[in-house]
Order: structure tokens, then C-alpha cells, then sequence
């Protein structure tokens, strides 16, 4: 960390650290228009807390499923200013139903490994019958495959 106009700034690798990612993928969202560095008269990079709240928020758009593509459409509008937070807010929303949607999924899939761990556990300890197949117990659950 450097001092540059009472700000804190970060190179690449110490940027990388603080925000959990490698060096290679801040280059490969600096390529995709994701970021954009600061740079030095030397062409050295540094970023800013900023940069980290940006990125920190890039990566949970991410963690929801918006790909690139969506991330880069969101930049762009974002940079046009608050004239399309209409179209900002559509896609927010967007991501959001489609992780929901995704998340409910996720947790069906969990629901089903308890499930299986459970009956597996049952039958070794001799609380369910050596005839119930897993489809049978799911159903007595009244849970779906």
C-alpha cells in the first residue's frame, strides 16, 4: 500500500489479496471492461477502496449468476448515468428471480442428499425396512425426486 493524495492505494497483488482474487483475474476483468485500473506515469496499475467496493460488488453479481455479458451491459448502462437505472434495475431484478430460481433448485438437491444420507442411515441401523426402496422412503416423506 502506497499513499497517493491521502488516498491508500494497492498494487495488483496487494489488490488481489485484499479482495480474494488472483492477479491474472483482475487482468482478465481489466480485458473484459470489468475494471479500470489506475495507472501510474510508469503504466504500473493501483487501485483504490473503490475499486475494492466495485469489485467486491462484481463478484456477488457474479456469485448470482449474471454472466460477463450481463456484468459488461450493466457497466455500460451504469456508466451512461442514472438515466438507465430503469434498465439496471430490470436486469438487478432479472438476476435475482433467476437465483432465486436457482437457489430453490439447489436447495431441492440438498434436501434429496439428507434424504438419501438419512435412509442410508435408517437401514443401517435397522429403522426401516430391507424392502423400502429410496423412491418408497421419499414418498412416505412425502419429498420429490
Amino acid at each position: 500500500m502506497t499513499a497517493l493524495t491521502n488516498q491508500t492505494v494497492y498494487t495488483i497483488s496487494k489488490f488481489g489479496t485484499k479482495i480474494g482474487l488472483t492477479a491474472s483475474t483482475l487482468r482478465y476483468y481489466e480485458n473484459e471492461g470489468l475494471i479500470k485500473p489506475h495507472r501510474y506515469t510508469n503504466g504500473r496499475r493501483y487501485y483504490t477502496e473503490d475499486d475494492v467496493r466495485w469489485v467486491k460488488f462484481i463478484n456477488h453479481l457474479k456469485g448470482t449468476g449474471m454472466s460477463i455479458s450481463e456484468l459488461k451491459q450493466y457497466i455500460a448502462w451504469r456508466e451512461q448515468g442514472d438515466q438507465t437505472i430503469p434498465q439496471r434495475l430490470a436486469l438487478l431484478k432479472q438476476t435475482k428471480n433467476n437465483f432465486l430460481q436457482q437457489f430453490a433448485d439447489i436447495q431441492h438437491h440438498l434436501q434429496i442428499l439428507n434424504d438419501k444420507i438419512n435412509w442410508y442411515e435408517a437401514k443401517e441401523a435397522g429403522l426401516t425396512s430391507e424392502k423400502e426402496s429410496f423412491a418408497d422412503y421419499l414418498q412416505r416423506l412425502g419429498h420429490h425426486e
